[in-house]
C-alpha cells in the first residue's frame, strides 16, 4: 500500500489493515485499554484550520486533533463529518477515531511563521480534544504549549474529565495569553445519561471539572446543552442544572436546545423511537423545517429559565444571558453560528462573541495556506 513505508511499527500485534481512504494513514490499531475502539494514526500537513471568513464565529482558526470521538453522544452534530472519511455516521463516528499523531509539530511549524497573526484558536468545535483517545495520545500538552508559548490566544470546549490533568499548563498558559474554556453538559438523569451519552463522564464529574478550574483560578463558562424537549425541559430539571452550575463557580452558562443536523437526526430519533415513542410526533413537528427548534419553542424555555437563572445569580454574570429574556436562549451549538457563548468560555469574555467584520476581512490574508484535499481528509 501507499503509505507502507511510513508504518510505525510494522510488527506490533495490535496493527490492523489500513484505510486507504484516509490521507497520510500511517497505521491502524487496536488496544486493550480501549476496548471497541480503533485508532487511526495519520500524520497530518496542517494543524491550523481557517474558519469560512464569511461565517459570524468569534475565532478565525480550529484545531482538531481527532476525528471521530467515542463520547459517542447519539445526538452529537459532527457525526455527519465521518461520512468525508468513508465513514458512517452512527457506529463508526464513536469508534473509529482518526488520530493526527504528528499535529504538535505541525502546529509549531505554522505558528512560527512570520505571517501568523495571533488570533484566537478553538478547539473542541468539531469532536472533543479530550476524549478517551487524549489519555493514550497525549497531544493536548503539546497544543497548549505550542500556543502559549507562541502568543495565540486560545479556547477549549468539552465534556472530557481529563481535561483536570492539564490544569497546571493552562495555569501556566493563562499568564502568557487570554485563554477561554467551557465545559458541556444538559442530562442529569443516569438512566438518560447512559443511553445518550454513554462515553461521556457523568455531569457530577464534569461539575467536579468545573469546580476544580475555577478553585486554580481560572475561567470556564458552562454551555447547558443540549436541553432536550420533554425529557430535560422541565422546571425541576433545568433548576437542578443550574443550581449546581453556580454552586461550582462557572463564569458563565448558556442554555441550548437541541439540534438535529442530518447525520445526528438519524441516530437521535432512531431511539426515540425506541425508548419514548410518545414524544416522536412532537420531535418531527419541531424539527420539521430545520435542524433548530422553531422561535416559539426558544421563547417558551427562555422564559421558563429567566427565572431560574435569577434565582441563582447566574443573570447578574455576563454570560447569564437572561437579562433579555429572547436572548437567554442560544439556538444552535457549541461551536455553531447560532450559539452565543458564556462568559468564560472565549479569550474575548462571552456574548456575543461574533466576529467583527473588519476581522474577518483580515482573516483572508495567507496566514496558513488552504488545502482543500487535506482539510476534507483530516480536518
Amino acid at each position: 500500500m501507499r503509505w507502507e513505508a511510513q508504518r510505525l511499527d510494522l510488527e506490533e500485534s495490535s496493527t490492523l489493515p489500513g484505510m486507504p481512504s484516509i490521507r497520510g494513514l500511517l497505521r491502524s490499531v487496536q488496544v486493550p485499554e480501549f476496548p471497541g475502539l480503533t485508532f487511526h494514526e495519520v500524520r497530518s500537513r496542517s494543524a491550523l484550520n481557517r474558519v469560512p471568513d464569511d461565517s459570524a464565529m468569534p475565532f478565525p482558526f480550529t484545531i482538531n486533533t481527532f476525528r471521530g470521538c467515542s463520547h459517542s453522544c447519539v445526538y452529537c452534530f459532527s457525526r455527519k463529518t465521518h461520512e468525508w472519511l468513508e465513514f458512517d455516521s452512527g457506529k463508526d463516528f464513536d469508534s473509529q477515531i482518526v488520530v493526527k499523531t504528528n499535529v504538535v509539530e505541525v502546529l509549531r511549524r505554522e505558528l512560527a511563521r512570520p505571517s501568523w497573526g495571533r488570533e484566537h484558536v478553538a478547539l473542541g468545535t468539531n469532536t472533543d480534544p479530550y476524549q478517551r483517545a487524549e489519555g493514550r495520545y497525549r497531544l493536548m500538552p503539546g497544543v497548549i504549549g505550542a500556543l502559549a508559548e507562541s502568543g495565540t490566544p486560545f479556547s477549549i470546549l468539552t465534556k472530557g474529565t481529563l481535561l483536570r490533568r492539564d490544569i497546571p499548563a493552562l495555569v501556566e498558559a493563562a499568564q502568557q495569553v487570554p485563554l477561554g474554556l467551557g465545559v458541556s453538559m444538559a442530562i442529569w438523569d443516569d438512566a438518560l445519561h447512559a443511553a445518550l451519552e454513554p462515553g461521556v463522564p457523568t455531569p457530577r464529574a464534569r461539575l467536579d471539572l468545573v469546580r476544580a478550574l475555577a478553585e486554580a483560578g481560572l475561567p470556564c463558562g458552562v454551555f447547558l446543552a443540549p436541553v432536550l424537549p420533554g425529557l430535560t425541559d422541565d422546571e425541576a430539571s433545568l433548576d437542578a442544572a443550574l443550581g449546581a452550575i453556580a454552586a461550582a463557580g462557572a463564569t458563565g452558562v448558556t442554555v441550548i436546545p437541541l439540534h438535529l443536523r442530518p447525520g445526528a437526526r438519524e441516530w437521535f430519533m432512531t431511539w426515540l423511537r425506541s425508548a419514548h415513542p410518545e414524544l416522536v410526533p412532537r420531535y418531527e413537528r419541531l424539527y420539521a423545517r430545520r435542524a433548530y427548534v422553531p422561535a416559539e419553542y426558544r421563547t417558551w424555555l427562555a422564559r421558563r429559565v429567566a427565572p431560574l437563572l435569577a434565582r441563582h445569580g447566574l443573570d447578574r454574570q455576563s454570560g447569564g444571558a437572561a437579562r433579555g429574556a429572547d436572548d437567554a436562549i442560544a439556538t444552535g451549538v457549541p461551536g455553531d453560528e447560532e450559539v452565543g457563548f458564556p462568559a468564560g468560555s472565549l479569550p474575548t469574555g462571552g456574548l456575543p462573541g461574533v466576529r467583527p467584520k473588519e476581522r474577518r476581512a483580515a482573516a483572508t490574508r495567507p496566514a496558513v495556506p488552504a488545502e482543500p484535499g487535506e482539510q476534507l481528509s483530516l480536518l
